[in-house]
């Protein structure tokens, strides 16, 4: 990502958190611009020894995961439940509404796609799961899949 789209996408994700009536401090910016800098997903280690190393200031990883947490809630980031990582949005600077995330993780180098997949999908799924006498509780989907680099 280079410094326009860095700064186009940190004023929207500011604007997004204005308009729920919350704050993207600079700390939790700084961790946001960490997560779509990053090629990988993160953890919350990973996220707290980048921050330390590029700042000042030291951060504990438990007020990372607070900020993660946060930047959660405002659809600025995903966690990966499969690797227990973090990647940033990669719609915040989208105008249009957006569908349950899905990702597409390479097994080889670790690099991750967010996809959109059809309501649709996501509803049979959810009546099949039904059907089998449970709840769906996340209907994110994390695909292990090989890039088209390491799969050539």
């Amino acid at each position: 990502m280079n410094e326009q789209q860095l700064s186009k996408t940190l004023s929207k994700a500011q604007a997004m958190c204005s308009q729920s009536g919350s704050r993207l401090t600079d700390k939790r910016q700084r961790i946001l611009e960490l997560l779509l800098m990053s090629e990988v997903p993160l953890s919350a280690y990973e996220v707290a020894d980048a921050y330390n190393r590029s700042s000042n200031t030291s951060m504990p990883p438990m007020s990372v995961y607070r900020i993660l947490d946060f930047l959660e809630s405002e659809q600025l980031a995903h966690k990966l439940s499969s690797t227990n990582k973090y990647v940033a949005c990669s719609h915040i600077t989208c105008s249009h509404g957006h569908n349950v995330p899905q990702f597409l993780i390479c097994g080889k180098c670790q690099s991750v796609k967010e996809i959109a997949i059809s309501k649709h999908i996501i509803d049979e799924l959810s009546t099949q799961v039904s059907n089998a006498g449970y709840t769906l509780i996340r209907p994110q989907l994390e695909l292990d899949c090989h890039c088209q680099r390491c799969a050539a």
